[in-house]
């Protein structure tokens, strides 16, 4: 017998939860949670839809995966630490094993990160299969997190781990770009899997000014904090870290997708120059690579810079949700 929306639930998302710090959880018509003494309440949301954010032939434990981690590593990007999770789920049809799976990658994300899922929705699809969860965070009161709008001039600009892997497994993936040398697998888990910098994230309040996740390209997200802080910044293009299994492109592919390819959910943040060595120590013990690659200037616009020191302005390229950006 086909399983109803409540037996549903009670199969697959109340064991998912589990009452770490949480009051009332899945199950009641709210969650209630009680917020650490001397802390601030911090919340995002993010929404998947299939055919747009990812393709229909996805690993159900990876979806789970990303649908979690998209929205901790915007917690990341504020310096916050994750206290909680909803979701809701569109499902076209209810297939036990797909959800077995989906689940199963969704709870070891948040169990990893103290993030329990503490409510949602489950309904039935029309249109495909959609994903919606809202993560909770905190920061310490005298903490608003590392905000957009506090790049300073003269900053030192850095991004986490590595660039253009995501971007280029779409490609491939669209038939725009043929893989000659077979590098898809590994492209297509940074795709599919990313891993957010929660770690980090916390690790830089104190010590950096600004940051932002890059979900929609290197260009596109760091014009954002520079237009909030009302900067402009210069790039050093061959700076920029490269994920290895890019060595085999064309170099102009390449660079487009390091420098606007989005997805990758690595975090890009400024920090005073006083501040290089602290960064490299995190960067050490994190077991993470921190890279310098650019600095915040008065003049508001974005160039970058490259081995000879030519300025080339830099068009700030990236996704956008109504541009015909589908998967």
């Amino acid at each position: 017998m086909a399983l109803g929306e409540f037996s549903l639930i009670d199969r697959f998302f109340k064991r998912a939860a589990w009452p770490l710090g949480v009051d009332v959880g899945v199950g009641d018509d709210a969650a209630v949670m009680s917020v650490p003494s001397g802390h601030r309440l911090v919340a995002c949301k993010d929404v998947l839809v299939q055919g747009r954010h990812f393709f229909a032939d996805v690993s159900p434990h990876t979806l789970g995966h990303k649908s979690l981690a998209v929205n901790l590593s915007d917690l990341a990007a504020m310096g916050a630490t994750p206290l909680g999770c909803l979701l809701g789920i569109g499902l076209p049809t209810v297939d036990e094993t797909w959800l077995e799976s989906f689940v199963g990658g969704f709870s070891a994300l948040a169990q990893r990160y103290d993030c329990p899922l503490v409510g949602g929705d489950t309904v039935g699809s029309d249109q495909g299969l959609f994903i919606s969860v809202t993560a909770l965070g905190t920061l310490p009161d005298q903490q608003m997190g590392l905000l957009r709008s506090a790049a300073q001039v003269d900053d030192d600009i850095w991004v986490s781990g590595t660039l253009g892997a995501p971007d280029m497994a779409l490609r491939i993936m669209q038939g725009s770009v043929t893989d000659t040398h077979g590098r898809l697998p590994d492209l297509r888990t940074a795709l599919e899997c990313p891993e957010p910098r929660v770690a980090l994230g916390q690790r830089l309040l104190g010590v950096a000014h600004a940051a932002i996740d890059i979900s929609d390209g290197l260009t596109q997200d760091l014009s954002h904090v520079l237009k909030a802080s009302n900067v402009g910044a210069v790039i050093d293009i061959d700076c920029v870290p490269v994920h290895r299994e890019l060595d085999v492109f064309d170099a102009p592919l390449r660079q487009q997708a390091v420098l606007h390819g989005g997805d990758v959910y690595e975090l890009c943040f400024t920090a005073p120059t006083q501040a290089r060595a602290t960064i490299e120590q995190m960067s050490r013990e994190l077991d993470l690579p921190l890279t310098r690659i650019g600095q915040v200037c008065a003049e508001q616009r974005l160039y970058g810079r490259d081995q000879s020191g030519r300025s080339i302005d830099m068009a700030t390229h990236g996704f956008d949700h109504f541009s015909g950006g589908d998967v």
